[in-house]
């Protein structure tokens, strides 16, 4: 399992993420933006632009990011989460399951495009997490 920080911005993160490489002394590793992804129920117009998932590579540490659309109005996000990484799809269920006892779903585990599982829960305590179980590399 990784346990990684992954910020959230309001329309600058490729800019941030061009700032902390240079900072750091990393190298942003992947950057897509919402308009490079499938195609997703939901996403606002106009945020074709905007980055959907970054990572930045600064020796043994792994930073990653995204912007949250704006669905009209000004951006209300958590700015941090914590990102879990794990190999297994029942063990992505199973501590899914744990973080969700007593927290709030806000995004039910499922399959998508990038993860055989990917959830989000903020637990009882007030923290935002993600759980994802990425798919093999081929």
């Amino acid at each position: 399992m990784r346990i990684i920080s992954y910020l959230f911005f309001g329309g600058d993160c490729a800019e941030a993420f061009r700032h902390y490489a240079r900072v750091l002394g990393g190298r942003v590793t992947f950057s897509m933006t919402y308009g490079e992804a499938p195609p997703q129920d939901g996403c606002p117009p106009g945020s074709g632009d905007l980055i959907m998932h970054t990572a930045l590579q600064a020796g043994d540490v792994l930073l990653m990011g995204s912007d949250v659309p704006r669905q009209g109005g000004p951006a209300s996000f958590t700015p941090v989460a914590v990102s879990l990484h794990v190999d297994a799809p029942e063990a992505a269920e199973r501590i899914f399951a744990g973080l969700s006892e007593g927290g709030t779903v806000t995004m039910a585990m499922e399959e998508t495009f990038w993860a055989r599982r990917f959830g989000t829960v903020t637990d009882r305590f007030g923290i935002p997490w993600m759980v994802n179980c990425p798919r093999p590399e081929a």
